[in-house]
């Protein structure tokens, strides 16, 4: 027989269980940094309905863009750590606490990695209505004229624009940057042909450069791209440690439960897995998938804040 001691012990025993609020307990909120039409849109999407087919909520994704991604990163920063809200960030991510020291936010201290998704190499392609079909062309045409050669970016700070500043010393050139603020409003731009030259992922100039309305002249990774493998890596084309690769990672608000943090990162580790977006996300955006948890995505951050601080601090590279 259980002694009246014994009875009052077990709601003790069961209290942990009990405490534990539910989740989600209603829509999960995923802030896509950056303007509609741009590749964390475009991921952000991708996941939406697998996510919210492994959460059994609604998932919405919201887009808040505005200062290389650090506007809507800090309203999440913010937010309540409830498990609600959550950022899908892209490289600028880390290169905004060396740009822009007055966010708002710690980068390290108010945020929680979840999942890092993927990373890709950037690229630089020319519009076809320009000459060059390699990097020496261009190369020699910017020795022949300083400074008249222009590029566009999705903006100041970010790995294209970095990497394109790495390859201009490289080349002992000097081009003109051109930021766009975000993907999106760089592809309306590289379809008009409004730069001579364009630094981005490729994410999204799937469609130009299946119409040639794009040419790739080289990749500014460690190596070639499966879906063009014809496209040199810069120090192939003679412009060795030119190297920017862009990552996609989800983060939530700092002190955000650890069960919840390892849900979405399992739901969203799943919603890669399914064919479909698989498919998308790699053959056609040519992002290689990482689906690094927390702890080493954290580490990976760490070491691209470090590394690409440097490079802004010597360069004396400054925002928009």
């Amino acid at each position: 027989m259980l002694t009246r001691r014994a009875l009052g012990a077990l709601p003790l025993l069961a209290t942990p269980a009990i405490a534990q609020p539910a989740w989600p307990n209603g829509p999960v909120r995923i802030v896509a940094p950056f303007p509609p039409g741009g590749s964390v849109d475009t991921v952000s999407r991708l996941l939406q309905q697998p996510i919210s087919a492994e959460l059994g909520v609604p998932v919405i994704v919201e887009n808040r863009g505005g200062a290389s991604g650090s506007l809507g990163t800090a309203q999440v920063a913010r937010a309540a750590p409830d498990g609600q809200t959550f950022v899908l960030v892209f490289d600028t991510h880390a290169t905004n606490p060396a740009l822009l020291p007055n966010m708002g936010f710690d980068t390290r201290r108010d945020l929680a990695p979840v999942l890092l998704l993927g990373t890709a190499p950037n690229m630089l392609l020319t519009h076809r209505t320009r000459p060059w079909q390699n990097m020496a062309e261009v190369v020699a045409a910017a020795r022949a004229r300083p400074d008249a050669i222009t590029y566009g970016t999705i903006g100041n700070g970010s790995l294209a624009h970095l990497g394109m500043v790495l390859a201009q010393r490289a080349a002992g050139i000097q081009l003109t940057h051109v930021p766009y603020r975000g993907g999106g409003p760089l592809a309306t731009s590289a379809m008009a042909g409004e730069t001579d030259l364009v630094a981005a992922t490729g994410t999204i100039f799937v469609e130009h450069l299946r119409q040639g309305v794009l040419r790739p002249l080289a990749v500014l990774g460690p190596r070639r791209r499966a879906s063009l493998p014809d496209v040199p890596t810069m120090a192939e084309a003679g412009l060795p440690g030119v190297e920017a690769e862009a990552f996609w990672g989800i983060l939530a608000p700092a002190g955000t439960p650890p069960a919840v943090l390892a849900r979405m990162e399992a739901a969203a580790r799943r919603a890669t897995e399914v064919p479909e977006v698989r498919e998308r996300l790699t053959t056609i955006m040519g992002i290689e998938l990482r689906n690094e948890g927390g702890a080493a995505f954290g580490a990976f951050l760490d070491r691209q804040i470090d590394v690409w601080g440097r490079v802004i601090r010597e360069n004396d590279i400054r925002p928009d």
